[in-house]
């Protein structure tokens, strides 16, 4: 049920949007793998979700991403629900049939905890609130003209001028990237962050 609603809330804003040239308005289904922080080991969490992207020049792009997570925890009565909501602006430095980019956005994570009996019927529910931003990489495959896979890393909840440089876990067995050149970069700038994502998917063009 909320994958339908997911994607029928995609369908409706992408009639909100302006009207470009034809194929330039994509929408489709995408998987995240996300690890909520910068700790070696950390494992990560799957979510499913659907993607939005509208192309307003030849080298830049907007993208709408949300996805949904939901996780019972029998030994406490606990189901955790899970449904981050990212806006993205993408850069495209070339265009082509691979076409590489940078991103930046800002996302809202939202988290329910439901309390449940032996029924799984909800007794009560507490649903808290973040706001950060991120930022990454990623490239695009063309499939033609109506079509397009892509793949991205995101650190997320990124924090400037802090103290402690975070921006790369140190363990890329764990599910971190490390880049030489974003490392330098970080510490220069003085960033942070909380935690990291793939994502991929496919996107359809109308």
């Amino acid at each position: 049920m909320h994958r339908f609603q997911t994607a029928g809330a995609l369908a409706a804003l992408a009639f909100l949007l302006p009207s470009p040239a034809s194929a330039d308005i994509g929408l489709g289904p995408r998987l995240a793998v996300v690890r909520g922080d910068t700790v070696a080991g950390s494992s990560g969490d799957r979510y499913t979700g659907g993607v939005l992207r509208a192309r307003v020049s030849p080298r830049t792009a907007l993208e709408l991403a949300l996805d949904w997570r939901a996780v019972v925890n029998q030994s406490l009565n606990e189901r955790t629900r899970d449904y981050p909501i990212q806006g993205t602006l993408l850069l495209y430095p070339v265009r082509a049939s691979l076409s590489p980019y940078l991103l930046g956005g800002i996302g809202w994570y939202s988290q329910r905890v439901e309390s449940l009996d032996a029924a799984s019927t909800v007794l009560d529910s507490t649903t808290t609130r973040k706001f950060g931003y991120h930022a990454g990489f990623g490239g695009e495959l063309r499939l033609g003209r109506r079509a397009a896979v892509h793949v991205d890393y995101r650190y997320t909840f990124i924090r400037f001028g802090a103290d402690q440089v975070t921006a790369e876990p140190a363990d890329t067995a764990s599910g971190g990237l490390r880049i030489p050149v974003v490392a330098s970069l970080a510490e220069k700038l003085k960033l942070s962050h909380e935690g990291s994502m793939w994502t991929g998917g496919l996107t359809v063009y109308f």
